[in-house]
């Protein structure tokens, strides 16, 4: 028989702005030519590995984008096989799926037992069978106990947390067949990954990340989401990040966007090949005087510019640097151009490109608290403040 053919996709981000502007109709362009993907190669599934949205409270325009997209992969006559990551609102996923359903598209939000949709059977267009273990993103808080989470190192929490997950996948992998092509889907971080630099640093760090080793030997394939470049992990079984196919801030530029084409059959090893994403503006950072910025402001093309400026700031700088390059989201001042004042804190404000968890370190730093524990605490008001906003 033929092999069982997936498109592996993970992380749109629908509804992410860069520097308050607004990228929909990028990410449409990248929807579109995803599904164009899946039409022309005739696959029996589309796996989505989570994050749809960039916000567990996505807007109605990105709703109505993602919404689209799922129905016209399930029009191409692929099963759509879609779990939450961290971004999305797991609830909300489960309360579509009846809806998604009979509109031939799989919707797991929250982790399921093989029992109740955790394990998803579908027979490829040339009649070979294909389980699929799933797991949506699972927040530590409810991998572990809060109580824990106090009174445990950090060493201790991860160790829960690996067992945990060792646990679930253990449970919807126990009825792989050797007659079926069998994966596994998942959303989480996996140790020797590499971030892609856009991914959010409290649910991927700390005790989030387990070893390659929690996947099955008799996998056929891992389709993973949440980082957010393209990669290939060393385990028992082929590990695989698809990356994100739009680079999401200027920490991704120099990514490649890509979609997985995966072929296997249950006596062969899965055969991958990336298909570019050629949909979507590009993100550069340029450096130098304005002078210099002039001589390449043909050379960007349409790209979204984050600007280094290698002169001391002067008033009218931005302006003469946006009138030369529209297209600049952010313009700032080399460090070494900076105010001797300004030295000792990033350009952009008191926070500047540190994450939350940087600036609670710094603080912590001041009063003299060296506790491993208390910033993986604070790490986790991170993780619920970021479910709460839904």
């Amino acid at each position: 028989m033929s092999p069982v053919r997936l498109l592996h996709t993970a992380d749109w981000h629908v509804g992410k702005t860069l520097k308050g502007v607004s990228r929909i109709d990028e990410q449409e362009q990248v929807l579109r030519e995803i599904v164009r993907i899946a039409r022309e190669q005739e696959v029996d599934a589309v796996l989505v590995a989570g994050d749809l949205y960039d916000s567990a409270a996505p807007s109605a325009p990105a709703q109505r984008l993602v919404v689209r997209t799922l129905m016209a992969l399930a029009g191409t006559g692929a099963q759509v096989v879609v779990i939450a990551g961290n971004h999305d609102h797991a609830a909300t996923l489960d309360a579509y799926r009846p809806f998604a359903w009979a509109a031939g598209v799989t919707l797991v939000g929250a982790v399921r037992t093989a029992e109740t949709g955790g394990v998803v059977q579908f027979t490829g267009r040339s009649g070979e069978r294909a389980t699929i273990a799933v797991l949506p993103f699972l927040s530590q808080r409810y991998a572990v106990r809060a109580a824990e989470l106090v009174a445990n190192t950090p060493a201790q929490n991860t160790g829960a947390y690996d067992q945990q997950i060792r646990g679930v996948v253990g449970s919807l992998t126990a009825g792989f067949r050797t007659d079926a092509v069998n994966l596994v889907m998942a959303h989480l971080t996996v140790l020797g990954g590499t971030f892609g630099g856009g991914e959010r640093a409290a649910q991927s760090i700390f005790e989030y990340a387990v070893p390659a080793a929690v996947f099955p030997v008799d996998a056929h394939y891992v389709a993973l989401g949440h980082l957010h470049r393209r990669q290939v992990l060393a385990a028992p079984a082929p590990v695989h990040y698809c990356g994100a196919p739009l680079a999401v801030d200027f920490g991704e530029q120099d990514n490649t966007g890509v979609v997985l084409l995966v072929e296997a059959t249950p006596t062969t090893p899965a055969r991958v090949t990336e298909i570019p994403i050629t949909a979507g503006r590009r993100l550069r950072t340029v450096h130098g005087t304005v002078a210099e910025l002039a001589a390449v402001a043909d050379a960007v093309g349409d790209a979204l510019l984050r600007v280094w400026v290698r002169e001391p700031a002067r008033a009218g700088l931005r302006e003469e640097v946006t009138d030369l390059l529209p297209n600049a989201l952010e313009v700032r001042i080399h460090p070494e151009f900076a105010a001797p004042a300004q030295a000792s804190r990033p350009a952009g404000g008191p926070g500047g490109d540190r994450s939350p968890g940087e600036l609670f370190h710094e603080y912590l730093g001041t009063r003299a608290v060296d506790d491993a524990r208390v910033e993986a605490l604070f790490a986790r008001l991170l993780d619920w403040a970021a479910e709460g906003d839904a």
